[in-house]
């Protein structure tokens, strides 16, 4: 990159310290234009990864505040390039200053994830490494945090580079044993070959398997609660969010809207939609709200259809049910008011789902168990967080997709007897899969598409 950039890293507010990084050639140089280093000599001077103390000066020129100045040399900085990281103290104004001042010097404003993706575009992280940081920045569990900084670690980049190496040498020896039939040349038999295959199909298809787990816990999963009006809906999602979040009173069609917010479920993040009621009605807004509730379950990816255990089945529970039976989604019934049947699933609500579980949404009784149930559906409990290597994104997952089909595809091509040739395409098909996901061969379009969710500043 030619160009120097600047912004602010820290939160817009006010605060007790805020920090501006600037990266690019000209960084140093566009620096020291705004801070003066109180022992006298240029930043230019200063020791890289060394903090020092100075002045810090408007475009004007005017001093407005004593801070720290950091230099990192390229390439041993975060986005391989000079950088300098100014603090200064955090008001709104002031930090505004300053980034004017350093834009007056030569820097131009920095756009969003421009520090990641400078970092990516000059070799410091993979993409699967950037797309870690990202959902770093934007966790909100504790699991979450923990897949996203072993992310950051670099493993899916190595495991990628791991089975593409593995791919190379075996389609060496087919080139050769191609090109040279009646020599001994190859190091590699046709059957250490396909051996090969099947095991770089293998390692994809857990890679591919892990996606399951890391899209339940980094990304979330649509969550719909649904049932007829006046079954405890917006109960349920009060109780899952851990707050009033949805007004609950014995009035039938109180909830008209859809009601969105995050919770989790054991390790699984739950992007809740609380809906209205389904029912037959006359009223205009409540048919509103039932177009919107069947429109969300078109989409949704669980579905907890909530149903009164106190009271037997009527039309509009069947009529559910029904339409629930031809759901893709996983469907849990959750049976409420369990506190009026002596906490037991009555034999009228048991066997209509795959997946049923009690519930007072009066008394919370249940709770644990319905979080537990959707832990298991989604998430592998074999799975090590910290340590094994698992899938977070659809960019990521498709890739590795399409990696394992060709893997696969070439395993069973040797194995019908055809040619080693005819598993050529299928290995090359594999490596471009792979080095798209670990970002050596992706197109421009998908790196700034990426990048473009970050923060300015990060």
């Amino acid at each position: 990159m030619e160009d120097t950039v600047a912004a602010v890293s820290t939160p817009r507010g006010k605060g007790g310290v805020a920090l501006l990084r600037v990266s690019g050639p000209e960084a140093v140089a566009v620096a020291s234009a705004v801070f003066l280093p109180k022992n006298g000599k240029p930043l230019s001077e200063a020791e890289p990864r060394r903090a020092l103390y100075g002045q810090i000066r408007s475009a004007d020129g005017d001093i407005i505040d004593d801070g720290l100045a950091t230099v990192f040399r390229a390439p041993a900085s975060f986005t391989g390039e000079d950088t300098v990281e100014i603090c200064c103290h955090g008001g709104i104004l002031l930090t505004e200053t300053v980034l004017t001042a350093l834009f007056a010097a030569g820097a131009r404003p920095a756009g969003a994830g421009e520090f990641t993706k400078r970092a990516f575009l000059n070799g410091k992280l993979d993409l699967s490494a950037a797309e870690a940081l990202g959902k770093l920045l934007e966790a909100q569990t504790r699991d979450q945090l923990i897949l996203a900084h072993a992310g950051m670690g670099g493993r899916t980049g190595e495991k990628c580079r791991a089975i593409y190496e593995k791919l190379r040498h075996l389609l060496a020896s087919v080139y050769v044993t191609i090109d040279y039939p009646d020599e001994d040349l190859a190091d590699m038999s046709r059957e250490e070959i396909t051996a090969a295959f099947a095991e770089c199909a293998a390692e994809l298809r857990r890679l591919c398997d892990s996606y399951r787990t890391g899209h339940a816990i980094a990304e979330g999963l649509r969550t719909v609660i649904c049932g007829k009006p006046n079954v405890g809906k917006s109960s349920l999602f009060n109780l899952l969010v851990g707050r009033d979040a949805a007004i609950v009173t014995d009035v039938e069609g109180t909830t008209r809207d859809v009601l969105t917010a995050s919770a989790s479920a054991g390790r699984v993040t739950l992007n809740l939609c609380d809906t209205a009621g389904l029912h037959d009605t006359e009223d205009r807004v409540e048919q509103l709200g039932v177009a919107r509730t069947r429109g969300e379950l078109e989409r949704a990816e669980l579905v907890l259809a909530v149903f009164d255990a106190s009271a037997e089945p009527d039309e509009n529970d069947r009529k559910l049910i029904d339409a629930l039976q031809k759901q893709p989604a996983t469907v849990i019934a959750v049976c409420n008011k369990t506190d009026c049947t002596g906490g037991r699933i009555p034999a009228a609500w048991q066997g209509i789902f795959a997946h049923t579980v009690a519930l007072s949404a009066k008394s919370g009784e249940g709770m644990a168990a319905l979080c537990r149930l959707i832990d298991g559906l989604f998430t592998d409990g074999a799975i090590d967080l910290r340590e094994d290597v698992v899938l977070t994104g659809a960019r990521q997952h498709a890739a590795a997709l399409r990696a394992c089909d060709a893997c696969e595809d070439g395993v069973a091509a040797l194995a019908a007897g055809y040619p080693l040739d005819a598993c050529c395409t299928d290995a090359e098909v594999a490596m471009s899969a792979l080095a798209e996901l670990d970002g050596r061969a992706v197109s421009e379009d998908i790196v700034s598409e990426i990048f473009s969710h970050f923060c300015v500043g990060k």
